[in-house]
């Protein structure tokens, strides 16, 4: 059995997205419960020499974004990153994951040879969009909601691996061959 671009794409951009949103959440009521100011939470880092909370966010729902799209041959929109709340990253998860429902296999899927080109901090990037998406966008993805997690966590929110994950996947089987519980 072969796995599309497609798939290898957009269901992993919304479950990470979907995921991180679950322990956003939790961070928030976790806020309100110990009278902790949700700004500060936001502004929590792992190090002072590395980004806030609120910026992994943007960066993890940016990097899907420009991900789906670029797979997809079309310009990313660009967001401006003015969220201050849990609302506000809510409602920019959301848009991104609209956007990525939004995207159909027609347009992924036999373009994984098609060259994507990106500006970043150390130049202009070209590879094939297959690599592109394997080495590039979903490593970089999850680094950013991993990062928040583990904000969120050393903050001492109360969440753990299967917040990070998710319930399984649809069609996931343990190796007996049946779902999960």
């Amino acid at each position: 059995m072969t796995i599309s671009l497609h798939q290898a794409s957009m269901p992993v951009f919304q479950r990470a997205l979907g995921n991180l949103r679950h322990v956003l959440e939790k961070g928030e009521a976790f806020a309100a419960e110990k009278e902790i100011a949700p700004e500060v939470l936001l502004q929590q880092r792992l190090i002072v020499d590395m980004l806030p909370l609120v910026r992994n966010v943007q960066i993890a729902c940016d990097l899907a974004k420009n991900g789906a799209c670029r797979l997809a041959g079309i310009e990313p929109p660009k967001f401006e990153d003015t969220e201050t709340s849990f609302a506000q990253l809510y409602e920019r998860i959301e848009r991104v994951l609209g956007l990525i429902r939004g995207i159909t296999p027609d347009q992924v899927d036999g373009q994984e040879a098609r060259q994507v080109t990106m500006q970043t901090r150390a130049g202009e990037l070209t590879m094939d969009a297959q690599s592109y998406l394997l080495h590039f966008s979903i490593p970089n993805v999850f680094f950013h909601c991993t990062t928040s997690y583990a904000i969120l966590r050393v903050a001492g929110v109360p969440i753990g691996k299967l917040d990070y994950m998710g319930a399984p996947a649809q069609g996931a089987q343990d190796g007996k061959g049946q779902q999960p519980a």
